[in-house]
């Protein structure tokens, strides 16, 4: 799953947001109850961990991951140590645009439970990272500034 947004602010100024453990509840609906386990302040870096808690579809759920990857104010990577996904690596980046920051989420994430998980996955977690990524959409608008139009991209 790949997302993009564009907002008129500085790539630093994005980047720093982003990369800042406290703001991962502000971007995260309620109905997930999402909540960092990990003491702040913590820098992310390259071997960070983090900790939180969140429900997903009703049930509560135990989440670690590792930060990979920091290549400040460009890119950051989060793996999944522990939770609910056999797999999950998430890419964030951010690259200069006339007017602002383009903002990339591209997660590469794979269910257990086989053949199972796949149904799972058809019926309803698809749907529901879809509106999770929707609701982080309109909260990054809101924080961050409205969003800026396509044409915004640098000419190909």
């Amino acid at each position: 799953m790949t997302r993009t947004q564009r907002v008129a602010r500085p790539r630093e100024e994005v980047f720093a947001f982003f990369s800042d453990a406290a703001n991962l509840a502000v971007l995260a609906p309620a109905s997930v109850g999402f909540r960092l386990l990990t003491p702040l302040p913590v820098g992310i870096s390259a071997g960070t961990l983090l900790d939180y808690r969140l429900r997903l579809f009703g049930i509560p759920v135990r989440w670690r991951t590792r930060i990979e990857f920091v290549e400040p104010p460009a890119c950051f990577v989060d793996v999944q140590l522990v939770g609910p996904y056999r797999r999950w690596r998430h890419e964030h980046t951010f690259r200069d645009i006339p007017g602002g920051t383009l903002i990339t989420d591209a997660v590469d994430y794979e269910l257990p439970l086989g053949a199972l998980g796949t149904l799972a996955h058809v019926l309803f977690v698809r749907r529901t990272l879809e509106r999770i990524f929707d609701y982080r959409r309109a909260r990054v608008a809101e924080l961050l500034g409205p969003e800026l139009d396509a044409e915004a991209e640098e000419p190909t």
